[in-house]
Formats: structure tokens, C-alpha cells, sequence
């Protein structure tokens, strides 16, 4: 990958090579979100609580939780793959080490559910698109909701991966002036999404969750792939801000403000429109000044060393809550609902396992994989004696 040039990125400093750590803390808050999120179904039985009280507001508190920890995940996936390209990096370099990332983890936890439950209920129809990460591809919900649920998103990120060095020079070219009309441009398609799926899709039939639309709204509004584009290329343009300079100053407990407003309107705007689209902007707003401030060295309580061990488990974390939570509550607990303390200590109970099983797979599945396979292997021109018309480099990301 060649350097951008000095018309593409004029007003961008030497700090895209930074690091921000606090993104890499602020990455589990998403995930917890997706956890006490799955906590609050009653169908599959993951609530705890017998008190009808306790278990309406739980889920009531935590019902759009997990729509803005996923949006967060794809906003933040644009953001951090944006500021982090490198110079002469390669497109098989790329794809390696981002399927490396995410597909050991995803595997195992794919045997574990079916060992553990999955297997004797789903199909080969299901369980083979969902081993390969193509399962929200298609419309039938006991396939892009099958095995491991929270495995759709992979789906997404998988689609984000393959077609990010495709993206990153024509983003990387936008004129500094045209990229807040970009990200608007975005935020409106997200919003066209929904109106779409809103009067175009089928009305029929229900979700099985309850979520009081349609099958095929829940599917084309949410899980199919490319219409989560949008909310990657946003991410991609908003580094592009922050890289720039052109991102307003905004604290982070303002923006962690601006996104409980958002929430709270989520909570009550229609459904699909809950999804991402009440949310967006502030989730947005709090990436990048979680960005600034790391840009800047401003301490944060997002850059302890708790929070970053936190954020480096965040991703093992997301994919084994729901089985944690569903081989607990239905093998192990037989669905038995509790009084509030007790329920209160169950969620912590499944909370800690779940962070010990994201910490197995961190240290054992993905931390080993990424140091024996993840480094670029040796090109013929780095080899003594290589004849000069083998040495032709591989495609460069921009």
C-alpha cells in the first residue's frame, strides 16, 4: 500500500499511526451491552427473575442494549481498520490476518453450542452456512439465528473485511470539505434502510422473539449484511474526520450523555427505527471523542489496565455469552426463575463465566493463532537469489 497523497489527506498529522487505547476499553461496555441484552429474553429463558416486576423492567431497561452495542461494533470496525492501514500493507496480508481474528473463535464456540445444545436441534441446512459465516445471507430465521445467535454479526464484519481494501482508497480520496456531507449521506441511507423495510417488506410472519414485526423486516432491516454497510463506511469516514482534524472537540461525558439520549429515544420511536437509526449519531459522536482524547493523551478511565484486559476480551466475551447463558439457564438450572437478589447473583454468576471462557479463548484460541499465522510470510523479493521476474509485489490495499 503506497502512502495517500498530500491532496487526499492534507490536513491529516502524523497521528493515524497512534493507538487508542480507550476505544480498545470502551469496546467491552458494547459487548456487555449485547450480554445483558440476551439476559432479558424470556424465550429462549434467559431472564432469572420470577417477580413479573423485576423481570419487565429488566428487560425493559436492557431492550435496545444489544441493536446499539452491534451498531457501536460495526461503526467502531470502519473507524479502527481506517486508522490503523498501513503503508504497503497487501490485500492477502489483510484478509489473513482479519480471518484469522475472527474465524478460530467462531469455530470453537460453534462446536462447543453444538455439542452442548445446537446440535440436536439444527439442521445441516443451517448449521453448515453458519459454520462458514453466511447464514444471514438468507432469509429463513432457523438459519441466520441458529447455533451460536450472536454469530450473525461475523456475517456483516466478514462483508466489511472482504470489501475494505476495495473502500479505503475511494474514502481515502474524499476532499476534506465533501466528508460531513459523506457521513450524512450514510446516516440518511440507514435511514432509507428502515423506511424500505418499513412499508416494502412483508408484514407476515412474526418474529418468534415477539418483536412485534415481521420475519422479513427483522432480516432485511437488520441482519442481511449489506444493509449494515452504511454503518462501516460511516466508521470509515469518521476516521477520516478525527484524522483530519475536522471532528468537533466534544468531551467524552458529554458524548456518553448525548448516547443515554439516544437510547432513551430508541426506547420509544418504533421498533425498526430503534434498531441503529435513533442511535447512530450519538454512538458516532462517542467514538470520536474517545479518539480524540487518546489523540490528545488526555487520561481516561477507558485506558486502566482493567479496561484494556476487558477490551481484549471483549470479542471472546461476545461470542460465548449466549452459550454460557443458555447451556446455564436450561441444562444446568432447568429454567428455574428466582427471587430479585437471587437473579441479581445469577446474572453476575454467567456474567464472570463469560468472562472467563472470552479469556480461555483469548489466550488459548486467539492470541496462538495470531502469532503463528498472522505475520506476513517472506515475499520472493526478500529471498537471496530470487530471480528478478518472480519478484512482483502482491496488490496493495491503497
Amino acid at each position: 500500500m503506497t502512502a495517500p497523497s498530500a491532496n487526499t489527506t492534507s490536513a491529516a498529522p502524523e497521528r493515524s499511526g497512534s493507538k487508542l487505547p480507550s476505544l480498545t476499553g470502551l469496546r467491552f461496555i458494547a459487548a456487555a451491552l449485547v450480554f445483558f441484552f440476551h439476559a432479558t429474553f424470556s424465550d429462549p429463558p434467559m431472564n432469572p427473575f420470577a417477580d413479573q416486576g423485576w423481570e419487565e423492567g429488566f428487560r425493559w431497561l436492557f431492550s435496545k442494549a444489544g441493536w446499539m452495542g452491534v451498531s457501536f461494533f460495526f461503526v467502531l470496525s470502519g473507524f479502527v481498520l481506517t486508522w490503523s492501514a498501513k503503508p504497503r500493507d497487501t490485500i492477502t496480508g489483510f484478509w489473513r490476518r482479519r480471518l484469522l481474528k475472527i474465524f478460530p473463535n467462531h469455530v470453537v464456540m460453534w462446536a462447543l453450542a453444538m455439542v452442548l445444545f445446537a446440535g440436536a436441534v439444527t439442521p445441516v441446512s443451517a448449521w453448515l452456512p453458519n459454520l462458514f459465516l453466511i447464514h444471514s445471507w438468507f432469509p429463513q430465521h432457523a438459519t441466520f439465528i441458529s447455533v451460536n445467535p450472536p454469530s450473525w454479526s461475523l456475517c456483516s464484519e466478514l462483508l466489511f473485511y472482504l470489501l475494505f481494501p476495495f473502500l479505503i482508497r475511494p474514502v481515502l480520496r474524499i476532499k476534506e470539505g465533501a466528508l460531513w456531507a459523506w457521513a450524512a449521506a450514510m446516516v440518511a441511507c440507514m435511514v432509507a434502510v428502515q423506511l424500505i423495510t418499513d412499508f416494502l417488506m412483508p408484514q407476515h410472519p412474526p418474529t418468534p422473539e415477539g418483536f412485534g414485526i415481521s420475519l422479513w423486516e427483522f432480516w432485511f432491516g437488520y441482519n442481511f449484511p449489506p444493509v449494515r454497510m452504511f454503518e462501516f463506511v460511516l466508521g470509515m469516514i469518521l476516521a477520516r474526520l478525527v484524522l483530519a482534524g475536522a471532528f468537533p472537540r466534544i468531551g467524552i461525558v458529554p458524548a456518553a450523555l448525548l448516547c443515554l439520549a439516544g437510547y432513551a429515544v430508541a426506547l420509544e420511536v418504533p421498533f425498526l427505527y430503534g434498531l441503529n437509526v435513533a442511535t447512530i449519531i450519538p454512538v458516532s459522536v462517542l467514538i470520536c471523542a474517545v479518539a480524540r482524547a487518546d489523540v490528545d493523551g488526555a487520561p481516561t478511565v477507558l485506558r486502566g489496565r482493567t479496561m484494556q484486559w476487558l477490551g481484549e476480551v471483549s470479542f471472546g466475551f461476545y461470542l460465548a455469552q449466549y452459550v454460557v447463558m443458555y447451556f446455564g439457564r436450561t441444562a444446568l438450572m432447568d429454567e428455574k426463575l428466582f427471587a430479585p437478589l437471587p437473579g441479581v447473583l445469577v446474572l453476575i454468576g454467567f456474567f464472570l463465566a463469560t468472562l472467563l471462557v472470552g479469556w480461555l479463548l483469548l489466550v488459548c484460541v486467539e492470541r496462538p493463532v495470531m502469532r503463528r499465522w498472522a505475520r506476513p510470510r517472506p515475499r520472493p523479493s526478500d529471498l537471496p537469489g530470487t530471480p528478478r521476474e518472480e519478484q512482483r509485489p502482491e496488490p496493495a490495499l491503497r
